[in-house]
Order: C-alpha cells, then sequence, then structure tokens
C-alpha cells in the first residue's frame, strides 16, 4: 500500500470516528451560561390558587444539643415551587430542600435574592402552643414550609430560620417536621 492510500485510510477513519460522536447541541433555554436568575412571574404561580384536596400538617421539633426550639405564635408561611421561588430559596437558605439558618443571616441575603412578591400567592397559618401548624385545601404541587423558632423559654434569644420543601399530591395530608 502507498503512503498516500495509507494517509487517505486514516484521514477517512478519522472523520468516520468523528461521525459517531453525539453532538449534544445546545443548552435548553434558560440554562445556558447567560441566563440570569429566574423573573418573578405571577402566571408561574396560577397552579397553586386552585382548590385542592391536599394538606400539609407539620410540627417543630428544632434541637441544637439539649435546647429545644418552639414556634409558638409565629407565622408560617407556605410558598408554592416555582422557578423564581426556587432561585429565591437558593439565595436565602443555600438550599431548595431544607435548611436552618439564624434568622438574621436569612434576612441579610434579601439582596441577593431575586426580585418579586410573592405574598398574594403564600398560604398563611400560626404556629400554636404545641408547636403544631396545618394547611388545607391545597392543589398538587411543591411547596417551601417556612417558620422562624427560638429557644423555649428564651423569647430574647436569636432566632432560626427553618425551611423544608414538600410536595402534596394524590389527596393526602403531608407530615412535615421541621
Amino acid at each position: 500500500m502507498s503512503k498516500l492510500s495509507l494517509l487517505t485510510a486514516a484521514a477517512l477513519s478519522t472523520l468516520a470516528v468523528a461521525a459517531c460522536a453525539p453532538t449534544l447541541g445546545p443548552p435548553p433555554p434558560g440554562r445556558g451560561p447567560m441566563a440570569g436568575p429566574p423573573t418573578f412571574r405571577a402566571a408561574d404561580f396560577a397552579w397553586s390558587q386552585a382548590p385542592g384536596r391536599n394538606g400539609v400538617a407539620g410540627r417543630v421539633a428544632y434541637r441544637r444539643g439539649p435546647t429545644r426550639f418552639t414556634c409558638a405564635g409565629a407565622g408560617v408561611v407556605l410558598t408554592p415551587e416555582t422557578p423564581w421561588s426556587r432561585a429565591r430559596m437558593a439565595a436565602l437558605y443555600g438550599s431548595t430542600e431544607r435548611a436552618v439558618l439564624p434568622t438574621e443571616e436569612v434576612r441579610a441575603r434579601t439582596a441577593e435574592a431575586p426580585p418579586g412578591d410573592a405574598g398574594p400567592f403564600v398560604k398563611r397559618a400560626t404556629c400554636d402552643s404545641a408547636d403544631r401548624f396545618s394547611f388545607g385545601g391545597l392543589p398538587d404541587g411543591a411547596w417551601y414550609v417556612i417558620t422562624t423558632a427560638r429557644p423555649a423559654g428564651r423569647p430574647e434569644a436569636d432566632s432560626v430560620a427553618l425551611m423544608r420543601r414538600v410536595t402534596t399530591r394524590g389527596g393526602r395530608t403531608v407530615s412535615v417536621e421541621l
């Protein structure tokens, strides 16, 4: 075989291997390196306003060593999960699943979170004296449960912010422990 034939065969082999290599194409919309934080869009929250048969029943059982924390009398919010609220949880809590952080640390991160007001779409409850709360009439979907708690018997002590993601579906009540 001549040198030219060998070079031609090698070039054709290289082209054949390259043709078999997978191409992944461009990233999905909004996932590329230029994508910024999600924009608040009220339409993303519309699903959360539908009536449903689901519920969330929760309690605060957080302890730091021997110290028990209480949420008695504190507000509890249930925020619908959307691309915007997921990005906001990541910025405020450093997680989109669950977190326990000093309340002041979460407040200090507010400027880093995507702007917007989910207030009209947030469900609200109050933690009772037994550190329990509940929400009913919820549609299927994912939510963020958020409250604050203080060391029991020490109302002047610094509070912690507790956050946990929950999913409702199938006409059931989800139990959640913070």
